[in-house]
């Protein structure tokens, strides 16, 4: 079955009961229970509900995985992965990743004495240099954010493998779409169904899918003890965005290849991110264990002025946080997605004042760089 059939058709899609086209919002915080001595799949919908099952399900098969798991949102998701983590072990984890997850492990999970190092994962010997004898779980990004290094993710599995390490990976910027990182080894994958698994930018939830059954059962415990759930009507919207993904991410990636290629050739743009650009560092290894180069792309401008004047003049692009909606969103990682990253390891991964991350929408691309181009003028 073709990846775009499987979306519409992987035995998720319709009621049961009633055979509605529409999975059903079971708008319900308990079940009704015949028997105490025997009781049913669903007893309280923090422990499992039929609309967040079509969802998990759905994400586990479109992953390749043997089980999902859908939280309030990608740092619930992510935070829930942390907490298998035990008092003492360490984590190496890509040393520019989501500036949420940075602050996770350097401000919070540090107080139970779990220990990290950050480190250039492009390069598996600077993984492999970095590896204790307490390590015990590394943490991946592929494309990165926001500077879209690739690592990868097949050698990574292998040596983590090789010294009984778990592999997670955030694969919010493909989506299982683009990139299946479970079909290359790694363990674990985690998504910020925020972006572009909702699509519209209208829902936030996190999903976490894993193939091994003994680290699911490990995973149901986290959601089911901490509670951080995805609730049933946002369970119902993912599904809804899902049944597109394809479409939208077939036309968003056009557009990301002709912004990249136009920003390319601008005066006031220093350099551009994008794994479709062929002269992009790992731009065949992408394409190697990835099915595109996606719709997220970043550009460094000549000076701060110019990267605080296209953030206030820009009409179509919309400045916000977050990626992944059907409309176009220009994003500043300094004061965004990386603010609780110190400005010192900041300047030290490349990530400027100078620096903007575009998620490109479903607008007419050649709209959207004059929108840019009116901005600077």
């Amino acid at each position: 079955m073709k990846y775009a059939t499987k979306l519409l058709h992987n035995g998720n899609e319709i009621d049961k009961h009633t055979g509605a086209l529409s999975i059903p919002i079971y708008q319900t915080s308990t079940f009704k229970q015949d028997d105490v001595d025997n009781p049913p799949l669903y007893d309280y919908s923090r422990s499992g509900n039929p609309t967040r099952t079509a969802l998990e399900n759905t994400m586990a098969i479109l992953e390749g995985g043997t089980s999902a798991y859908a939280f309030s949102s990608g740092m619930a998701a992510m935070s829930a992965v942390l907490s298998l983590l035990d008092t003492g072990d360490h984590v190496i984890a890509a040393q520019d990743i989501y500036g949420g997850t940075y602050r996770a492990l350097t401000r919070h999970f540090s107080k139970y004495n779990i220990q990290v190092s950050f480190v250039d994962t492009t390069d598996t010997n600077k993984i492999e240099d970095a590896i204790k004898p307490n390590t015990k779980m590394l943490i991946l990004e592929t494309p990165s954010n926001p500077l879209l290094k690739i690592t990868d993710l097949k050698a990574c599995a292998e040596l983590a493998k090789k010294h009984n390490i778990i592999t997670v990976v955030d694969n919010t910027f493909m989506s299982p779409y683009l990139q299946r990182p479970l079909e290359l080894g790694i363990d674990i994958v985690v998504h910020s169904a925020t972006k572009f698994i909702g699509g519209h930018s209208d829902v936030l939830g996190g999903i976490v899918v894993v193939k091994d059954k003994d680290l699911a059962k490990q995973i149901y415990f986290v959601q089911n003890t901490l509670g951080a759930v995805l609730n049933p009507h946002d369970c119902w919207l993912l599904l809804r965005g899902i049944k597109t993904l394809k479409v939208r991410l077939d036309a968003e990636q056009q557009g990301a290849i002709y912004l990249a290629q136009w920003l390319k050739k601008q005066d006031f743009v220093k350099s551009v991110y994008y794994p479709g650009l062929p002269e992009h560092p790992g731009h065949d290894l992408h394409l190697k264990q990835a099915y595109g180069p996606g719709a997220v792309l970043s550009f460094e401008v000549k000076d701060i002025n110019t990267a605080k004047k296209i953030t206030a003049r820009v009409k179509l692009f919309f400045t916000a946080v977050s990626l992944g909606g059907v409309e176009s969103i220009l994003s500043y990682p300094a004061k965004m997605s990386h603010a609780s990253v110190p400005w010192k390891e900041r300047q030290k991964l490349g990530i400027t004042d100078e620096l903007l991350r575009i998620s490109v929408g479903l607008e007419d691309p050649e709209d959207l760089s004059m929108d840019i181009l009116n901005a600077v003028i």
